[in-house]
């Protein structure tokens, strides 16, 4: 049975069954990452304010952009509550969309499209998914 430390003493620890040792790693070399994931970055397959190149999803885009977005969203593979139910859903899809596709730009460029040109960013992204489907990336 484990006694109580007086006043004065100090306690030891439990140590039944437990060998400490204490073993020092020096990394001489930090490991290196994979790399970038895409050696050729390539920029949109069309340019955001390219609407008229289709007019299908420029049309959608201006009468019905919530529903639009629910759409691409399901062509994405996620929920079609995702545009609705999440805030900033539009710019994390276009984030997606350009890091599975290699396509050039950053986090800050998606927001600043998706906040200024909202409709257009959303066609272009639908114009890139078409893209896609028919070049079969």
């Amino acid at each position: 049975m484990e006694q109580t430390p007086q006043y004065g003493q100090q306690a030891q620890p439990y140590q039944q069954g437990y060998n400490h040792t204490s073993q020092t790693t020096v990394i001489v070399q930090q490991p290196q990452g994979a790399g970038p994931r895409f050696k050729n970055v390539r920029a949109w397959s069309s340019p955001v304010c390219g609407c008229f190149e289709d007019i299908t999803s420029c049309l959608l885009g201006w009468f019905c952009l919530p529903c639009y977005e629910c759409h691409l969203s399901m062509r994405m593979g996620e929920s079609c509550c995702v545009p609705v139910c999440v805030p900033g859903a539009m710019i994390a899809l276009r984030a997606k969309l350009r890091g599975e596709q290699g396509i050039q730009g950053s986090v800050c460029d998606d927001c600043i499209t998706m906040s200024c040109c909202g409709p257009c960013a959303t066609c272009q992204l639908a114009r890139e998914l078409n893209y896609i489907e028919q070049a079969g990336l």
